[in-house]
Parts: structure tokens; sequence; C-alpha cells
């Protein structure tokens, strides 16, 4: 008798129960749900997202220093916003629907009055010279510029006028200051022109 329990408890011991989930580890394999430890703690959510602030400056050079890196940032970023056409850096002159319909009807067309100021430059030239052919041709030429920009100047407020009443019956755009502002548009070469022209040469509007 006292054998057969000797017997019975060292098969139980020799017989250890063993976990499923403990033998799979040791297999290779990972049990439904496991998730690996990633080696560190999780950061805390307002320690992720926390951003780097500048420290204070040491002293007021440094302070002025920094304002005007900041202003010539910003700076900067409103002339690129300008020849961009950004409403919200453009000049009181330029906003409006309006204005940009005017940009358009004139960056889509070659304007003769384009080379006005490049033309007065030839004639202040040749009004120094003291030779009476040279200062009778520099009138000359003053009087042809002169003339060419009237007449391009009328072609493009006649236009301005049809295609604003138009497209915008209802504004409250004066058409006497979107025809000035379509002349003035229009003696500026076309590299100088700000914002630059989104609309090519003939390109229909």
């Amino acid at each position: 008798m006292p054998s057969l329990f000797r017997r019975k408890s060292d098969e139980l011991v020799a017989e250890p129960v063993t976990d499923d989930a403990s033998t799979e580890v040791d297999n290779g394999r990972r049990p439904r749900g496991y998730t690996p430890g990633k080696g560190r703690p999780t950061p805390k959510r307002g320690q992720a997202q926390r951003r780097v602030v500048e420290p204070p400056p040491a002293n007021k050079r440094e302070a002025a220093r920094r304002l005007r890196e900041r202003q010539r940032t910003e700076r900067a970023e409103a002339a690129r916003g300008m020849r961009a056409g950004d409403e919200r850096y453009l000049l009181r002159r330029d906003k409006g629907p309006e204005k940009a319909l005017v940009r358009d009807i004139v960056d889509s067309r070659r304007n003769a009055s384009s080379y006005f100021f490049a033309g007065v430059l030839v004639v202040l030239v040749g009004s120094v010279v003291r030779l009476p052919v040279v200062q009778m041709l520099a009138n000359l030429l003053w009087l042809i510029l002169l003339l060419v920009a009237v007449a391009d100047g009328i072609l493009i407020s006649r236009r301005v006028r049809r295609l604003v009443r138009e497209r915008y019956p209802n504004t409250k755009e004066r058409m006497g200051s979107l025809y000035f502002y379509a002349v003035m548009r229009a003696l500026s070469f076309r590299g100088m022109r700000v914002p630059n022209p989104r609309v090519k040469i003939g390109q229909q509007i």
C-alpha cells in the first residue's frame, strides 16, 4: 500500500501540467491578441504633441534681431503672395474680382502702350542733342507715342466695359477707376506687372 501511494505521487511529479500559451511561445508562435513590447515607455499625448518653444531673448539686441528677422520673413511672404495674386496680400487697388478680370484683359493682349515709357526715354535723349533734325524727330516720336497710348487706352477701356458689365452686372466698382487701372497696367512692361500675369497673350478671357 505505501509503495502504491509513492508510485502515484511520483507519476504526478513526472508529468507536469503545461500551459497552451507558454507552449506556443516556446515554439516560436504567438497567441492571439499578443502584442510585443516596444522596449521603451509610451510617451504621453501631451509630450508627443508638445511644440518646441523658442527661448526668450537674452538681451534687447537679441530681441531686436529676432524682430527684424520676423519682419523680413513676413515681408517676403507678403511679396510672394502679392505677385501670385493672393487676395490676402493684395493692395486695396488690386482687390476684387473685377480688378482680376481687368488684369486678365490687359495681360491677354499685346499692348502698344507698353512701350510708351521706353519711347519717352528715347525722346528725352533726342531732345538734349544739339541737332535740329534730331530734336524734330524726337518731337515727332513724342506725338506718335501720345496718339498710340490714347488709342490703345480707348480700345482697352471698351473691352473692359463690355466684359465687366457682362460678367458683373451688379458691380459697385466705378467704370472710370477700372479704365484707369487697365491703362496703367497696360503702360508697364509685362514682366514688371504686379500681380504677375496669370494668362498668356492671345488667351481667350
